[in-house]
Formats: structure tokens, sequence, C-alpha cells
């Protein structure tokens, strides 16, 4: 079953359906980026993500329903992918991203969608994506407040750039830890799906040099210019990581 929407040219649905995007994490955020470009059309999706569905995780990660409770994430999402599209290629890994494999895995796709909820992976991520060249859709959320960005190496900042060094082990709280409002991960997630289908398609522009900022508590959103960094070790001028490292120690030996 090909969805065909009125709103892209047959040029632009083509492109879509020999798409293939990667989606790191099937959570929150996960859920409403696999829908997004699943409807939309994309011929193939890979989710790499190795945690089972836990009661705790209903209220926001809308992919996943009670029955799936204990069932690997990736194996519930393919099932309400196919359900939404039947015939769509959806390849499973789970597996933990890592530094042994990230490299490997990123190249059989053309994006990268980073619905990660932890550090660690966010610079395993943003270093595979340079050293690949894989253009990389980042999003993140915290309680009631999300942010959406894209990164494409060559034109534009990495999110090393934007973020040198992570926060102190302990400084940021997890989603689980803090909380997050159920509806935001929906919100954000679809806009990281849009963000995906512009670079896909051509269409728009991608906010590439932007970073977009929203506030659920006031409906406030905003937009903050972010520059590449010259120095930056993995995407300036004069790099020295050209490989990957230890993420985990990086960050201080914890993930979030």
């Amino acid at each position: 079953m090909h969805m065909t929407h009125a709103c892209f040219t047959p040029a632009e649905r083509e492109r879509l359906d020999r798409a293939s995007v990667l989606l790191i994490g099937c959570g929150g955020l996960g859920s409403a980026v696999a829908y997004g470009l699943a409807a939309a059309g994309v011929g193939r999706i890979g989710l790499c993500d190795m945690d089972r569905v836990d009661l705790s995780n209903l209220q926001r990660q809308v992919l996943h329903h009670t029955a799936d409770v204990g069932r690997p994430k990736v194996e519930s999402a393919r099932e309400k992918i196919l359900g939404l599209r039947p015939g769509i290629q959806v390849d499973l890994h789970p597996v933990a991203l890592t530094s042994e494999n990230a490299l490997d895995l990123f190249r059989q796709y053309d994006l990268i969608v980073d619905g990660s909820d932890n550090f660690a992976t966010r610079y395993l991520v943003n270093d595979a994506c340079v050293l690949t060249g894989r253009p990389q859709v980042h999003g993140s959320i915290f309680r009631f407040d999300g942010q959406v960005t894209t990164f494409v190496p060559g034109e534009g900042p990495c999110y090393r750039c934007v973020y040198p060094t992570p926060p102190p082990p302990g400084a940021v709280p997890s989603c689980a830890e803090a909380g997050v409002i159920g509806v935001l991960p929906g919100f954000i997630g679809s806009l990281m799906a849009m963000e995906a289908l512009k670079l896909i398609t051509g269409r728009g522009s991608p906010l590439i040099g932007r970073l977009l900022i929203y506030s659920a508590l006031d409906m406030d959103v905003s937009e903050v210019q972010i520059r590449r960094n010259p120095e930056c070790p993995v995407c300036g001028e004069h790099p020295t990581i050209h490989e990957l490292m230890d993420y985990e120690q990086f960050c201080g030996g914890v993930g979030r």
C-alpha cells in the first residue's frame, strides 16, 4: 500500500519511497517519528533500541500498548508501523548503539533521526554522523519543554558545536526521573519527522543552523541561531576526533 499525498510531487513521493531512515530510540520521540515517516511514504525505516516495553512508558510512547509490556520495543514498534502501512520495510536492530557498531549501521541508511534520551548516545550519534557524512535530525524533551534541530555535515554546526562538553553526571535527570508531559513527545517527534521529510524531498528549509525551542506551558516557540565552531574536535577546521570513543566515559561514566 502506498499512501498518496497531494502536497508532494510525484518526484518527491519517489524520493520518499526510495529513502532509508534509521531511528535511534523507539520511545516517546521515536513513536511520533516512526508514525510520521511511515504515513508519509518513507520506504525503509530502521529501528535501533535494545529496551523492552515497561508500563511506565505508556503515557508518552504511543507505539506501545498495555499488551506490549515486556516485549522488545523494536518488535512492538514494527507491529504498529506495519499495521498503519503494510508493505513498508522495517529493519530491526535490537541492540545498544555502541562505538563498535555505529559506523557500519549508519552507512546502511540515508538519514539518522536521534530520539535517544541520554548524553552518551547523543554524542555517539553525532560523531558517527559526521564521520559517515550522514545528516541527522535531533530532538530532546524535558518536562514541558522540547528542542529540535538538524545537523548536516559540511552545511552547518554539529551537536558538539552547540554542546562542546556534557553536563556533570546527575546534573540533568532523565525523562523517567524528572517526568515529561505525555503530549510533548508527540509534538516534538512530529516536528522531527517533518525535518526528515524536508531533507528527503528537498522541500522547504530544514533547521540547519537553527535550534527550535518549544515551551508547552507558555505555548511559546522560539528560535536560536547556532553556528559551526571552527575549533570543533569532530567537524572543525582541524578535527582531532577521527574514530569513535568510549562515550560513557566521556560523559562521566553514566549515560544520562
